[in-house]
């Protein structure tokens, strides 16, 4: 059986990723698309072969129907099967390690290597690494932390590390880059890496199967523990206590915990305070938006390896207009490779780049104009009260959710900075916190209030991961 020819492979990628619409499905993907070991086919089926079967049932269930037409627009027969198996179902084997017992006297690169022992929920992406990822000042503070937790793993100060900002702006590359960089300097650390939601996921499939002994110690034999979006701790509060003991363990443990977040963790209001300590005990670091210059060296290294390759125009041209978040900036690029790719002649001139890239300037465009006023009527309107009781006082319930929901939708979907909201609602600084908190902490709860939310902002073409955060 011979591999997939591999430009066909990466066409399908190429125009899976193009017609991907939202940054969350994009950030999913690449995770999922990572768990991928070989594409081979056989006769009208092609075997994406993953990891482990939680890998291809998860990329058949999330991307399967996107991924065959993918497949057929790249060239494949119109009939092609996709069939999404993993080549070792059993689970992965975790060793008890002795090695940050002491992590002043010892670090990775000192301790002899015996053999490989790399355990994750979901692999490493091999190309997240610290050469691969564009420092700036707006991410340069962030960068030098994860570089120190490499050098001094489960030292005091380090330990743990979280990470927070916005979407799309590295959070996953720096945390998975310290992944990579202690597997490489010592292949015997047992390092696992997996998101919040999956922890919670594992943590009620164990509950459910008496497996909670088994859950307990898969996670507390780690060397480093990588969690990406913390913040989908808040779902469940009995896992919170899971959690937060496995934490402990890890940390008296002097084992390195990495975490990446959303937001700041005085910002996770359904986070019990006393994991809201333990998050604040190491060293917390935002990742900001990047500036101009900063967003075109992330393009420029990212289309370093493309062909055909992609005219630094064309780059300027991206950087220029797409600003919110590295994720996007990438969405485009793909797009405009796409483009080449089928029509290599094709001038891209700077309105033939408007059109092709038209939904991703709109959105940004929208982000930057909308207004608090516009957000408070359609809100209003939603809930069918006035933008008059939405500025009142009045707290019956049946204004304080849409008079919340504005507030949110405000801090969330607008450039406008706290004081400006605060004065346009007549309200306190502290009140429209409260509001963004509690409406926060009710999406991850209530489907039919966050239903609602996405219908009130796609009026202004927006979903939810186009926040300004």
């Amino acid at each position: 059986m011979n591999p997939l020819d591999n430009d066909l492979w990466n066409r399908a990628k190429t125009i899976f990723f193009a017609s991907l619409r939202s940054d969350e499905e994009r950030s999913q993907a690449e995770r999922y698309f990572s768990m991928v070991n070989s594409v081979v086919p056989d006769g009208l089926h092609i075997k994406i072969i993953t990891s482990n079967s939680f890998a291809a049932n998860l990329l058949k269930d999330s991307f399967g129907n996107q991924l065959k037409s993918s497949f057929v627009l790249a060239g494949a027969d119109m009939n092609t099967v996709l069939d999404f198996l993993n080549e070792d179902s059993s689970p992965p084997s975790i060793i008890e390690s002795p090695y940050f017992t002491n992590p002043v006297q010892q670090s990775p690169a000192a301790i002899p290597i015996r053999g490989t022992t790399f355990t994750s929920t979901m692999p490493l992406n091999e190309n997240y690494t610290f050469n691969e990822f564009v420092k700036g000042p707006s991410n340069s503070w962030a960068y030098a932390a994860a570089k120190g937790v490499v050098e001094h793993p489960g030292a005091k100060g380090y330990n743990p590390l979280f990470i927070h900002g916005g979407t799309g702006l590295g959070k996953t590359h720096l945390m998975q880059a310290i992944g990579n960089e202690l597997r490489n300097r010592n292949s015997n650390l047992s390092i696992c890496y997996l998101t919040a939601e999956t922890f919670l996921n594992e943590y009620i499939n164990a509950l459910q199967n008496n497996g909670i002994n088994a859950f307990r110690e898969r996670y507390r034999k780690s060397d480093v523990l990588l969690v990406d979006d913390v913040q989908f701790l808040q779902r469940g509060k009995q896992c919170q206590e899971e959690f937060f003991n496995t934490f402990n363990a890890l940390a008296d443990s002097n084992k390195q915990i990495v975490m990446t977040s959303d937001v700041a963790p005085k910002n996770l209001p359904a986070i019990e305070q006393r994991l809201i300590s333990r998050f604040e005990g190491g060293m917390v670091q935002e990742i900001e938006k990047p500036s101009y210059e900063t967003r075109l060296a992330i393009l420029k290294k990212k289309a370093e390896t493309m062909s055909p390759p992609i005219p630094d125009s064309v780059l300027k041209f991206i950087a220029d207009n797409i600003k919110s978040h590295v994720r996007a900036m990438e969405g485009a690029l793909a797009r405009v490779k796409l483009a080449l790719s089928v029509n290599t002649g094709v001038l891209l001139t700077k309105e033939v780049l408007a059109n092709q890239l038209k939904d991703f300037i709109e959105k940004e465009q929208t982000l930057r104009k909308l207004t608090v006023e516009e957000i408070q009527e359609a809100v209003a309107k939603k809930y069918s009260v006035t933008k008059k009781q939405i500025l009142s006082s009045e707290r019956t319930q049946s204004l304080v959710t849409p008079r919340q929901m504005a507030m949110f939708i405000a801090r969330k979907y607008t450039t406008k900075s706290l004081v400006e909201i605060a004065t346009l609602f007549d309200k306190k600084h502290a009140t429209i916190l409260h509001g963004v908190k509690q409406i926060e902490t009710r999406l991850d709860v209530e489907p039919e209030l966050k239903e609602t939310l996405e219908e009130i902002i796609s009026e202004f073409g927006l979903n939810s991961s186009d926040k300004v955060d």
